[in-house]
């Protein structure tokens, strides 16, 4: 099978002019989780809030597991969180019977526990509202550039496309040859035969396999010219749900919805089974696949079950300053969204640890 390569994918407006430095230090890229509720205050599991720098989210919750000397399975979060950033999210600490864990003396370099509480119900993954974004760029070319795209992406929105750290950190060598993200590789290599023991690294091998075909869905429907449009048998998802029904040409207003951010196209997270979409929407499904019958048996075969995801994400909150060649722009986006796909709409950004 040939290479899964990801920078191909088409823009929703043109490639932006505009460049700038990301991420030249850790708190250039916040990020602050937003669960939708508040902690209760009592119940068996103990929710911690953290604020992590450079640090990924998996290996805080094992250096928990080991302080509390719980199993890794008790302690939980709703979402990962990037690893070069500073971040703030909460972990749950299932401890039925126990008091308080007392972490005055928790040390765990760029971790810090902000605040404790209990609630009812455990932290599950994927159960939160969402992430509230403060990103800062500096030694910006044409921020005036970035600022004209930024106004047209609060009114129309961007592709929902996964982010680069889905596929994994991208490298530039020392020739200047771009080194593939190592989540999609090794998806690859298990494609090819390769059997993947740990179980994490299988995981987000799979995840990134997955994320790639969902991507190159949105990439056919911007180069069809069909991503503004709801065409015959879409499978249109209610904002602020994973429900979605079928567009059978019957429901008149269903463009009308697209437009006012009530409903919005979806394209599939691959796995077992038919997919939902039928006519003009299914044709457009059924050309990707065929171009990829390796990635479509191979993830059929590791049990997923088909899903649907958005194709478009409209942020909001979304505001931002200019001072000098430094610009500093905030927005908030639904669980699961990533804030380099917004970015990627109007600058195109370098990074001092080079990944692309």
């Amino acid at each position: 099978m040939k290479p899964l390569h990801t920078q191909h994918w088409n823009y929703y407006f043109n490639k932006p002019v505009s460049t700038g430095l990301f991420k030249f230090q850790p708190d250039d890229f916040q990020v602050v989780e937003d669960l939708g509720y508040e902690p209760c205050g009592e119940g068996e599991h103990q929710f911690i809030f953290v604020e992590k720098i450079n640090t990924n989210t998996a290996f805080v919750a094992e250096q928990l597991a080991r302080y509390t000397k719980l199993p890794l399975r008790q302690v939980t979060y709703a979402g990962r969180k990037d690893k070069y950033a500073l971040t703030r999210q909460w972990f749950g600490l299932h401890a039925p019977g126990q008091a308080d864990f007392d972490f005055s003396d928790f040390e765990l370099e760029g971790v810090r526990v902000i605040k404790q509480t209990r609630h009812n119900r455990k932290l599950r993954t994927g159960q939160l509202k969402g992430n509230a974004f403060t990103i800062t760029l500096r030694q910006v070319v044409h921020p005036e550039a970035i600022e004209e795209r930024l106004q047209e992406i609060a009114k129309h929105g961007v592709p929902n496309y996964y982010g680069e750290q889905r596929f994994g950190v991208m490298r530039v060598n020392e020739q200047g040859e771009v080194q593939r993200g190592g989540n999609l590789a090794m998806a690859e290599r298990m494609i090819n035969g390769e059997t993947i023991r740990h179980r994490n690294k299988r995981s987000m091998a799979l995840s990134a396999l997955r994320s790639w075909l969902f991507n190159e869905v949105i990439s056919t429907r911007l180069e069809n010219e069909t991503f503004d449009k709801v065409v015959t048998g879409d499978a249109l998802v209610l904002t602020g749900s994973n429900s979605f029904f079928i567009d059978d040409d019957k429901q008149q207003d269903s463009q009308q919805r697209y437009e006012d951010k009530d409903v919005c196209p979806s394209a599939p997270l691959w796995g077992k089974g038919d997919l939902v979409t039928t006519s003009e929407a299914n044709a457009t499904e059924e050309k990707v696949a065929i171009g990829h019958p390796e990635v479509i048996d191979f993830l059929g075969q590791c049990g997923f079950e088909q899903e649907r995801r958005a194709i478009k994400i409209w942020p909001s909150q979304l505001e931002w300053q200019s001072k000098g060649d430094t610009l500093t722009l905030s927005f908030s986006l639904p669980s699961g969204c990533f804030a380099t796909s917004v970015l990627r709409e109007c600058v195109e950004t370098v990074s001092p640890i080079h990944s692309i």
